[in-house]
């Protein structure tokens, strides 16, 4: 896939992208960082409008559920806003969820971008109206990896190449797999278990990478999948990231893992390029790959 689908995405110039905070506020001592944020989507041709929800205002709140939850259907309102970017991430994005408006989401052409524990959002989204989005921290491009974070954003939203979504994998078991994508990061996407935003799960790709957690974490994970009967439904898992357990060298690894829990007979590929690296791609959940 070199281009994205016609109008996905697409950008231009002087257009407004609004920047959200749907899981744990920033700390005020990020403010300057956002700052650099805001000037380098500046710089790229995009005018970030900022909601009144980042910044702690009390615990891990920048607001209430329904104050986040308002803050952001109110860019899905707005005709000037092209994309939302969330720039949070940790633990309680999911608590907005009963407060969104399905139905205009459904209606809008824009797109929701965010990682992590935003995998929530992403896939509630998908659950609820089959809109795509997009699996993607757009602090990345301030990080130490910004000059190409930078140039894969700005090729793939003005120009419409596939450049920040093209990725390189291994097929570890099986020689080929397809579907929608689903999922995201393990610990986040078990939130909506047993819920109405759970994505259904036949023949789909399912996408699963970590930032934290161990062997011990990964068992307990992949177990409730498997009694949850996901990996008798999925088409293919795709492994992104699991940084805490790489960077330790984890024994057995996350692919032994998976296939003593998912089996010998489903396609399975890993990359190193999706997950919570400053160097990530992004991934549409809801496209077919």
């Amino acid at each position: 896939m070199k281009t994205l689908d016609k109008g996905e995405n697409k950008m231009k110039k002087g257009d407004k992208v609004a920047i959200v905070c749907c899981s744990n506020g920033q700390k005020p001592a990020y403010k300057e960082k956002l700052n650099i944020l805001q000037r380098t989507l500046e710089e790229i041709g995009l005018y970030p409008v900022f909601s009144d929800c980042i910044y702690e205002k009390g615990s891990v709140f920048s607001g209430s559920a329904k104050e986040r939850a308002d803050s952001l259907m109110h860019f899905y309102e707005d005709e000037e806003i092209k994309a939302i970017f969330d720039i949070s991430g940790g633990d309680i994005a999911n608590e907005v969820l009963p407060f969104l408006d399905y139905n205009v989401i459904a209606k809008s052409e824009k797109m929701f971008w965010g990682y992590s524990d935003l995998t929530t959002i992403i896939n509630a989204i998908y659950t609820k109206t089959g809109k795509k989005s997009v699996l993607y921290q757009v602090r990345n491009l301030i990080y130490d990896d910004a000059d190409k974070q930078i140039a894969n954003f700005t090729n793939t939203v003005m120009n419409q190449t596939a450049d920040l979504f093209q990725f390189d994998y291994d097929l570890v078991q099986k020689e080929e797999m397809h579907g929608i994508v689903v999922g995201g990061n393990i610990r986040c996407l078990l939130k909506l278990a047993g819920t109405e935003y759970w994505p259904d799960m036949n023949g789909k790709i399912l996408l699963l990478e970590a930032r934290s957690g161990m062997v011990p974490q990964m068992v307990t994970y992949l177990n409730q999948l498997k009694q949850m009967r996901v990996f008798d439904k999925v088409a293919g898992i795709l492994l992104g990231t699991f940084t805490e357990m790489e960077e330790k060298g984890c024994l057995p690894d996350i692919i032994d893992l998976v296939k003593r829990y998912a089996g010998t007979d489903i396609p399975i590929a890993k990359t190193a390029e999706i997950g919570h690296g400053i160097d990530t791609k992004g991934i549409i959940i809801g496209r077919k790959i």
